[in-house]
């Protein structure tokens, strides 16, 4: 399954950069000089093949041979850029991060190139925003725009990745200061808002590093990439969403442990992506451990690209709001969802728990969209705030007064199926505020066991197809 953007998508973007509009797969070892590995799901759904890139063999360019200093920021960011364009006109290779500290700015990858961090090595990110200029062509909770780069940046690339048992350590002495959201950088929110909602402003337009807008980038993103591989690397501290593949066709992302606990720190956020699997991770999040999007109103529309084949497995979660959130960014619409054998397990160990709810699906009035055919099974956790299940459609957070609702279009809801859950302590075990106007529908929950409920178990507003036969014990 291919992901297909029309191309007036591009034109209204403002961007002569390429999308993914006509992509197809390459077979293994043909043009790009990297072969590929299938993956293969069994889901509850048509999870087609996931391909991503085998760099068994390819040449490895070690950073410290083209100029890097763990002393300078400057010439080991210069030997990053050198390696991966060397690695790149290879044909395909393997840049090298070896054992010590490396302070960088931004790393941008390109096609047929794996950044491998080797255990012992740390990738320092810089805290310094002048350092992830000039901007790039990014997002902001689900609007694009034009901003600083994030700290590790694909765009429109084949077969890259990110792998190795080192760590990414994001420096965040500015950071965290914009943490805060003072008000110029809610007016530069409402800027933005009326610049791809309202107006229609060209994204290369959208410039979001003027004055004190402060728009954190994201540490990963992969954004209109093919064929992605995150791989067993530890990621610390962040500015803002953690691995963020937007826009992307054939993603895996496993092993990888994640500790982030501040603002907007969500572990994975699958963005408009399809066929994706994040298998066997850590998180350990001051946000939601992973949560599937797909756009912010307007803008998503204009993009008309579904999140769509998304399985998370054997996921082990820490800290986060939520074990897995859809939304509430879900304007090109969410489907074919799978959560399996993932397990909260807070030992009290790390900050004090947060987690809200398991299955979290948040909309609002403004949002369109859909969200269908979302299963979780075998998933257990200790004491957790909220429930297993939670359903609102009315989460607008700051933006109920930021702006008004400039279209009102319903977030169809349907297909909710969660079986094999085991929980010692909830606030609830299923809460669901449907929207008077557009109910949700097809609900099911099977042999789910609550040791302890700590309010009313069940409610339901405006819902259709509740499967009131199953388990639920309290």
């Amino acid at each position: 399954m291919s992901i297909s953007i029309p191309r007036r998508a591009v034109l209204r973007a403002g961007l002569a950069l390429p999308l993914l509009a006509g992509c197809q797969s390459v077979a293994p070892g043909a043009r790009t000089g990297v072969a590929r590995s299938e993956v293969r799901v069994t889901a509850p759904f048509a999870m087609p093949p996931i391909a991503v890139p085998d760099f068994a063999g390819r040449p490895r360019f070690d950073i410290a041979a083209f100029g890097a200093a763990q002393d300078d920021q400057a010439r080991t960011s210069a030997a990053l850029a050198r390696a991966i364009a060397a690695a790149h006109e290879a044909g395909g290779g393997i840049v090298v991060v070896p054992a010590g500290t490396w302070p960088t700015g931004p790393i941008h990858l390109k096609s047929r190139v794996a950044l491998h961090v080797e255990e012992g090595a740390t990738l320092l990110f810089s805290s310094d925003p002048r350092d992830y200029l000039p901007a790039v062509p990014t997002s902001w909770e689900g609007l694009e725009c034009m901003n600083y780069s994030p700290l590790v940046y694909a765009y429109d690339c084949e077969d890259v990745a990110l792998t190795g048992r080192g760590t990414l350590r994001a420096r965040l002495d500015t950071w965290r200061a914009w943490y805060a959201r003072p008000k110029a950088h809610m007016d530069a929110l409402v800027a933005l808002y009326n610049m791809a909602c309202r107006d229609g402003v060209p994204v290369a337009r959208r410039d979001m590093t003027a004055g004190q807008a402060n728009l954190r980038p994201h540490f990963v993103q992969f954004n209109r990439c093919r064929h992605v591989l995150v791989e067993d690397v530890h990621i610390v501290d962040s500015p803002f969403w953690v691995v963020h593949p937007y826009l992307c066709r054939d993603v895996v992302i496993r092993r990888v442990d994640i500790a982030a606990h501040g603002h907007n720190n969500d572990g994975v956020d699958p963005e408009m992506s399809q066929n994706v699997l994040i298998e066997d991770c850590t998180f350990d999040q001051g946000d939601d451990a992973v949560s599937v999007k797909s756009g912010r109103d307007r803008d998503a529309w204009r993009i008309a690209v579904p999140a769509r084949n998304i399985v998370m497995r054997r996921c082990r979660i820490r800290n986060g709001h939520q074990l897995m959130a859809i939304g509430s960014e879900l304007s090109g619409g969410v489907e074919n969802v799978f959560v399996d054998d993932c397990h909260f397990d807070h030992d009290g160990s790390t900050v004090p728990s947060t987690i809200n709810n398991l299955l979290y699906v948040k909309t609002n009035e403004r949002r369109g969209g859909f969200v269908r055919n979302i299963h979780m099974t075998n998933v257990s956790a200790t004491r957790i705030k909220g429930g297993v299940l939670a359903v609102e459609t009315d989460v607008l957070y700051q933006w109920k007064t930021l702006v008004p609702t400039l279209e009102r279009r319903l977030t169809p809801i349907e297909g909710l199926h969660v079986a094999g859950v085991r929980v010692e302590e909830a606030g609830f075990v299923c809460l669901v505020k449907g929207d008077a106007g557009l109910p949700v529908r097809d609900v099911s929950l099977r042999d789910v066991a609550v040791r302890t409920v700590r309010g009313t178990p069940v409610v339901t507003e405006h819902l259709i197809g509740f499967d009131d036969r199953a388990d639920v014990r309290a």
